[in-house]
């Protein structure tokens, strides 16, 4: 009880603080009515695996901002750096045994960072991204570019694409991490099915070490349009570490001006290689390596706090 108190005094001392900072735009119908209770209940530690009432990756807004981030040259957000790319990606190729041109599949390619920089050694590129912003852009670059690649708007946990087609696939910017384990397994057998005899699978993951520091504090977001909405919205978000699965969820509750509530869950796993091998083996990869020294040191989230993972069918 002395919890919920806090959070409801937590709460009220922002909405107090909203009032006084945008009177014009939040007080007719703001965040707290009655049934604004539930905004406190949702706050606590769900279940494991507990699914949010939102989907960040195809909304028209959001999918805006994660497109400027994923182009911003200079920061380590939704892509890496560029210098951090264009290493990865020379690394990538440098694993590759044959010098011919290989075909390539980019999972998740975002606005197509990497697969541009494949395609322009040579090789044959497929990208794959859930959002038609991303999509659209790549399209165009690789269009103006005259790029080999073939770009694809879908989920790929729902793909299908012909069987053993690609030299290799690569899954970057540690997005093997943040699939629940059934996820997790669906890709592998389709990554699995896709892929030559002897193609490679390329992707990283974020080591088990220091969980409890990469975890976020309670924050309060309150605005008038921005990262998650172009209306005003107060936003809460935290973390919830679940130390016995090595997972640690990243949670964002949204309030908007009409009282419609969306959860924003991010479930982000953590793994060693010992997991990484049984987790491979069991999908029937062979040959699996490990290296944490492609990116450059800075903070929990680069240098060796990132794992690279190959691995043969």
């Amino acid at each position: 009880m002395q919890s919920s108190k806090y959070t409801y005094c937590l709460l009220m001392h922002n909405y107090i603080s909203i009032i006084f900072l945008k009177p014009s735009t939040y007080v007719e119908k703001i965040f707290f009515t009655m049934n604004n209770i539930d905004f406190i209940s949702r706050s606590a530690k769900p279940e494991l695996y507990e699914q949010g009432t939102a989907f960040m990756w195809t909304d028209k807004h959001i999918s805006k901002q994660l497109l400027a981030v994923h182009l911003n040259p200079e920061i380590d957000l939704a892509s890496r750096k560029m210098t951090s790319i264009k290493k990865t990606a020379k690394w990538i190729l440098n694993m590759q045994k044959q010098n011919a041109k290989l075909n390539i599949l980019d999972l998740g390619c975002g606005p197509g960072l990497y697969s541009e920089i494949f395609a322009q050694q040579g090789h044959s590129v497929t990208g794959v991204d859930i959002s038609e912003e991303s999509i659209k852009y790549a399209e165009k670059s690789a269009k103006d570019k005259k790029l080999d690649i073939t770009y694809i708007n879908a989920n790929y946990l729902e793909l299908e694409l012909e069987e053993g087609s690609f030299d290799l696939a690569v899954l970057v910017y540690t997005d093997f991490g943040v699939l629940l384990p059934e996820q997790r397994e669906k890709l592998l057998r389709f990554i699995y099915k896709v892929l030559k005899k002897g193609g490679m699978f390329i992707f990283d993951v974020l080591k088990d070490k220091n969980l409890e520091e990469k975890m976020t504090p309670r924050s309060w977001e309150a605005a008038n349009n921005g990262f998650w909405k172009d209306e005003p919205y107060l936003a809460l978000s935290e973390s919830f570490l679940y130390p016995k699965e090595k997972t640690i969820l990243y949670q964002h509750i949204l309030l908007d001006s009409k009282n419609k509530m969306d959860i924003y869950r991010f479930w982000t796993h953590f793994f060693s290689e010992t997991d990484l091998q049984e987790i491979l083996q069991k999908n029937a990869f062979t040959q699996i390596g490990f290296r944490d020294d492609i990116l450059p040191q800075g903070n929990l989230w680069n240098g060796d706090n990132v794992m690279f993972t190959t691995a043969i069918k």
